[in-house]
């Protein structure tokens, strides 16, 4: 059988102008597999509609007459359409109350879905991922706040042009200019108030590559967390900024005394860990949050150490967190609410425990966008249909009638399905209990 994939008009918000797939990759499965495709039209994609037409695809309103339905974030109740294959971002996996309702829908309507997150590979790897282009873009953004908030402090500085990340044209604009700032650091220096600068990053993954990437288009060294405290004694500090990515065993150490770090233990068993992480935050200017990070692991910062930090200082050194990863009140806990691509930051104040808008005040500058990568779309959709358009013509042949065990599929997208024609697949009976608590 040949099923009917639909791309569906992205509908959260505003700012999602990302697609699963370009024209360019529909272009390429309709010539090489005759899959027939049909786009929802959008005037916010970033793609016009007259290219997918020009691909081969339908561009057409109503989608509901397709098999296999492409989004990208999760899909509002009400365009939920009954018996319906769905691959999206679901974020349901950990059992999160607000989406609890959506996956009780799908259940009631005897859709299957498929959620890119768990696309991985025999070593739990991730397949297909927005994760780089998080990262970049929250840079981007870390670092326009950052210009703002020294302004603010009275402090002229290098970062006062940069621009949010959606403001540039792509990312090789992003690149540019970045680069020009980095060069007007090498010649005249980082201003004197703030050395040593030290940009701490919390994690290694692709989140993390994607901010260090552009961080790395400044004049950036890389030093190890041991070294945080001798930095003040370096003659290098008036041109360079300091880099340090946090690993796991720099972020916990064991309970036990004596006992080494342990990594396959420490994700197995994190209680056997306690955190270790906030004696290295004094020395930190910026911290960029790029880990996963769930109710089991330990915080990186709790919100009585942020309040803790600014009650022994009367200035401390962070100025900024960059809570790319976005979970709320989780590694980064004062990082109490979401935010917008228009209204990206906040200052958490840690003795109202609440958020204000904006830069100004006192307590850390916090980014807490959500759907980050959705600030580069362009570049964001084409690496992540490069990853998808691999799966695409097994879902066009895969026949949804059958059981689980019997589809013709890929292991990865095996392993992804959570729910199959209304009923959770086995990897997902956990989150039974969750639907029970909060599906409505």
């Amino acid at each position: 059988m040949a099923n009917r994939i639909a791309i569906r008009r992205e509908s959260k918000n505003r700012w999602e102008r990302r697609a699963p797939l370009t024209p360019e990759h529909v272009l390429r499965l309709v010539n090489d597999y005759d899959i027939d495709f049909v786009v929802q039209p959008s005037d916010l994609r970033a793609f016009p509609n007259d290219r997918y037409r020009e691909a081969g695809a339908a561009v057409e309103e109503e989608i509901n007459d397709a098999d296999i339905i492409l989004g990208i974030k999760e899909i509002p109740v009400q365009e939920l359409e009954p018996g319906k294959v769905y691959l999206f971002f679901s974020h349901t996996i950990k059992g999160q109350p607000h989406n609890m309702p959506m996956l009780k829908k799908l259940m009631d309507l005897g859709c299957t879905l498929i959620d890119y997150e768990r696309i991985v590979d025999e070593h739990n790897k991730r397949l297909i991922f927005f994760g780089w282009h998080a990262g970049a873009a929250g840079m981007v953004d870390t670092l326009w706040v950052l210009g703002r908030r020294l302004e603010w402090e009275g402090v002229r500085n290098p970062f006062s042009s940069v621009m949010k990340a959606h403001e540039y044209g792509d990312l090789p604009q992003i690149r540019e200019h970045i680069s020009s700032i980095g060069r007007l650091i090498t010649s005249y220096g980082i201003p004197y108030s703030i050395r040593p600068f030290v940009i701490g990053i919390a994690g290694s993954g692709n989140v993390s590559k994607g901010a260090q990437e552009i961080l790395d288009l400044l004049p950036v060294k890389e030093v190890s967390p041991q070294e945080l405290p001798t930095l003040k004694k370096r003659k290098d500090a008036g041109t360079n900024i300091y880099k340090v990515v946090f690993n796991e065993w720099d972020v916990v150490e064991p309970v036990e005394e004596g006992k080494e770090f342990d990594l396959e233990e420490y994700y197995r068993y994190p209680e056997r860990y306690r955190p270790k992480f906030f004696q290295h935050v004094p020395y930190i200017s910026v911290l960029m949050n790029c880990i996963y990070w769930d109710s089991r692991y330990p915080r990186l910062i709790t919100k009585e150490q942020t309040k803790e930090l600014y009650s022994d200082y009367r200035s401390p050194r962070l100025r900024v967190i960059g809570d790319i990863s976005c979970d709320i009140e989780g590694a980064i806990e004062a990082m109490v609410r979401t935010t917008t691509p228009e209204d990206p930051v906040f200052v958490y104040d840690p003795w109202e425990d609440k958020p204000i808008p904006g830069w100004k005040g006192t307590g850390p500058v916090i980014l807490a966008v959500d759907n980050l990568p959705c600030e580069i779309p362009i570049e964001a959709s084409e690496y992540f249909g490069d990853k998808l358009k691999e799966f695409i013509p097994s879902l066009s042949a895969m026949d949804t009638d059958q059981d689980p065990k019997d589809l013709r599929i890929p292991n990865p997208i095996r392993k992804a399905m959570i729910l199959h024609k209304g009923q959770l697949t086995e990897p997902y009976g956990y989150l039974e209990k969750y639907i029970k608590e909060n599906g409505g």
